[in-house]
């Protein structure tokens, strides 16, 4: 195993101590170690403490949940490397990760960040969780290689440009989309982030579908809209890409042809949406079998409805002075 002196890995954890375990012992198997590995702990009630030390991480204890964004702050300003790499307590990072981020940055000096992406195998089996993940992972690899954001599950920055960019919005006292509004931030300021999905994490979390609408739509949909209305430009990157933005616009359609009984254009504008889609689709026929693919697409033309959803009634919000400025002022459940 070689040592890459430039690495400092921050994850930051709030229970879960299983994952986290799983984490660091993946983190153990790296082609390439890190300088060092900084996890902190918001305010767990489970014993971080040992499962940190089990790996010889270095350990930050908050005295009080403060969030995800605060957090990774307090890792990134107290981590000795000059990169430092961000990994969510729920990844299992593959053994050749860091090895590719330290080439990318020492190739190109003008890079500031680099961001990876889910692989194709998902630890949770349950249905959801396998198209969840499959998606993101999808997603990922059909984005843009020069990036319009940043990704804290696994991305890495030059400690310089983390911290001359401010870090993360600490208003978002929740997992949210802390690291996609810091993306903003560093591209506006002349930042380049790369995105190469070949840098590759597992996902262990097990999603649930009414996790999944909680977090589609009130800690990423919502928040998103108003990113975008605030910025007063929508990048044609990831899940707001035009083929995205086209097939809620179809799905949208096909609810209203339902509701009216003109099954000529449901049937169209079904088809419309399944073309939109199919490299996505057949993506899942490779990955999963023909089964898994048609037992999917109800729950994507699902997620492109309640997207949608999200999107108006943000917008509504924000023009009523009514949204809130960050993810933490929105009631419900918390997502791990």
């Amino acid at each position: 195993m070689g040592n890459s002196s430039e690495i400092s890995v921050v994850i930051a954890c709030h229970e879960s101590t299983a994952v986290l375990e799983r984490c660091l012992e993946s983190l153990s198997r790296s082609a390439l170690a890190p300088l060092e590995c900084v996890v902190v702990d918001d305010a767990s009630a489970e014993d971080v403490k040992a499962v940190a030390e089990r790996h010889g991480a270095r350990l930050i204890r908050l005295g009080h949940r403060q969030g995800p964004a605060q957090a990774r702050n307090m890792g990134a300003l107290d981590a000795r490397g000059r990169i430092i790499l961000f990994l969510d307590a729920d990844v299992c990072i593959h053994e050749d990760a860091i090895t590719r981020i330290v080439d990318h940055f020492r190739r190109d000096p003008s890079l500031d960040a680099v961001i990876g992406a889910y692989d194709d195998s998902p630890a949770a089996a349950p249905f959801v969780s396998q198209y969840r993940n499959l998606l993101h992972c999808f997603t990922h690899r059909a984005g843009r290689r020069e990036a319009s954001t940043f990704w804290t599950a696994c991305g890495a920055i030059r400690r310089e440009a983390f911290l001359r960019c401010g870090g993360l919005d600490e208003s978002f006292g929740r997992p949210a989309i802390e690291d996609i509004e810091f993306g903003t931030r560093l591209r506006d300021a002349g930042g380049r982030i790369l995105l190469d999905p070949l840098i590759q994490v597992q996902h262990l979390k097990c999603w649930t579908l009414a996790r999944m609408l909680h977090t589609d739509i009130f800690d990423r949909g919502i928040p998103w809209t108003r990113l975008i209305l605030e910025a007063g430009s929508m990048p044609d990157d990831l899940n707001v890409r035009w083929s995205q933005r086209l097939s809620v616009i179809f799905v949208f359609l096909l609810a209203l042809a339902l509701s009216s009984g003109s099954a000529g254009m449901a049937l169209g504008c079904t088809a419309a949406v399944a073309a939109v889609n199919w490299r996505f689709y057949r993506f899942l026929w490779r990955r999963r079998g023909v089964l898994f693919m048609l037992s999917a697409v109800p729950m994507h033309f699902l997620f492109h409805f309640y997207s949608g959803l999200a999107f108006v009634v943000g917008t509504i919000l924000h023009f009523l002075g009514l949204l809130r400025p960050s993810a933490s002022e929105i009631p419900g459940e918390e997502p791990s």
